[in-house]
């Protein structure tokens, strides 16, 4: 069930800024917003079936016949959501909320598709409703960047779940099995130990298809003195986990171990150095700096780090193009790497939580090489 004081606390971030700039309701339709507001847990996929208009003092919900029972359970009695599942398109739905509230300066999010938004129009004008339509221009992905404490601990559980399923892999990886075989097994210890979805796709490659930092896993047989980058994550009641480690199948050569250094070294010097309130390049510059500097800065070319929370792909970043602050309470990752085509590539990753005294890592794997096999 819900926890009312986070989702309350999260509504009233979102009405702080409607006062500030004089919006009456604001519509929204983003399965991660909506998880994130609502706090209904395992209850968004990939349908586009629901529909919110908030105002300073009602939150209303449109759904349909598929979720209406489970939204009633997540949210639990005495919410302050008020859900239907009239029969009406959601445009419609929207429109009457809109006349019912009297709202005359309503906030749209910028990720309502093109159709809804016109239907809406059309509605509003069928029912010779006047308002104003400006735009949220992801206010709510921003808001969503600052984690609250349910939120931190339950990415911190997703970790600890990815964490066992990366000490068990390291006792299962052989030579002449194929990436698909490692996918298969990591995938299945998460889902066996606790989680209940995953957090992405799982990219497992080994030996060259390692220098395509998002390989897709096949029928490459793994042979002995290949590094193999495993990037993988669980998710837990919708808050994902994300961790890259690249292990040795056999004792690698002296210049594998070097270039694991070096991705070692960018990895542990932005753990040490990041800082609330740092502009995101700053992080990714840092990491580049280390692995130009060893001779290998055209071989990583990839932004540094991202945020993850109900997405995987969450503000702020770590990248060259970020001048963004990453404030207290963000949850980013810190993955640099060396991909050298035709033959291998490493990756380590962590991620955590940025706090007034700097960057706390959930991950607890080994940074260590791990030779396996």
């Amino acid at each position: 069930m819900a926890d009312a004081r986070a989702t309350a606390g999260r509504v009233e971030r979102l009405r702080s800024i409607m006062r500030e700039r004089g919006y009456d309701a604001a519509i929204l339709r983003n399965n991660p917003d909506l998880r994130w507001l609502t706090g209904a847990e395992r209850t968004f996929d990939d349908e586009d079936a629901h529909t919110a208009l908030v105002t300073a003092d009602g939150l209303w919900l449109h759904t349909d016949s598929r979720y209406f029972n489970t939204f009633r359970e997540r949210l639990g009695e005495g919410s302050a959501w008020r859900i239907d599942m009239d029969d009406v398109t959601p445009a419609r739905w929207a429109a009457r909320r809109v006349g019912e509230t009297g709202a005359r300066m309503v906030a749209v999010e910028d990720t309502l598709t093109l159709a809804f938004f016109e239907a809406f129009e059309r509605e509003l004008a069928a029912a010779s409703l006047a308002c104003l339509l400006p735009r949220l221009h992801g206010d709510v992905e921003r808001l969503r960047i600052v984690k609250d404490d349910e939120e931190v601990e339950l990415m911190r559980h997703a970790q600890s779940i990815t964490d066992a399923a990366f000490e068990h892999i390291c006792g299962y990886i052989k030579a002449g099995m194929t990436e698909m075989q490692i996918k298969r097994e990591l995938e299945g210890f998460m889902f066996d130990h606790g989680a209940d979805g995953l957090a992405f796709d799982t990219i497992v490659a080994a030996g060259p298809d390692g220098a395509n930092p998002h390989a897709q896993p096949g029928a490459y047989v793994v042979r002995e003195g290949d590094f193999v980058t495993m990037d993988f994550g669980a998710s837990y009641r919708d808050y994902r986990s994300d961790m890259t480690r690249t292990v040795a199948v056999g004792e690698p050569t002296e210049e594998m171990r070097h270039v694991y250094d070096v991705v070692l070294a960018a990895n542990e010097a932005v753990r040490r150095e990041a800082r609330p309130g740092q502009p995101g390049r700053q992080m990714h510059e840092l990491a580049v700096r280390i692995i130009s500097e060893a001779g290998y800065g055209d071989y990583f070319k990839h932004g540094l780090g991202h945020g993850v929370g109900i997405q995987i792909h969450e503000m702020p970043r770590y990248s060259a193009t970020y001048d963004g602050e990453v404030p207290v309470g963000s949850v980013i990752t810190d993955e640099p790497g060396i991909y050298l085509p035709g033959r291998f590539g490493v990756r380590i990753e962590d991620f955590g939580v940025m706090r007034e005294d700097g960057y706390h890592v959930f991950t607890q794997s080994p940074h260590e090489l791990q030779v396996v096999g």
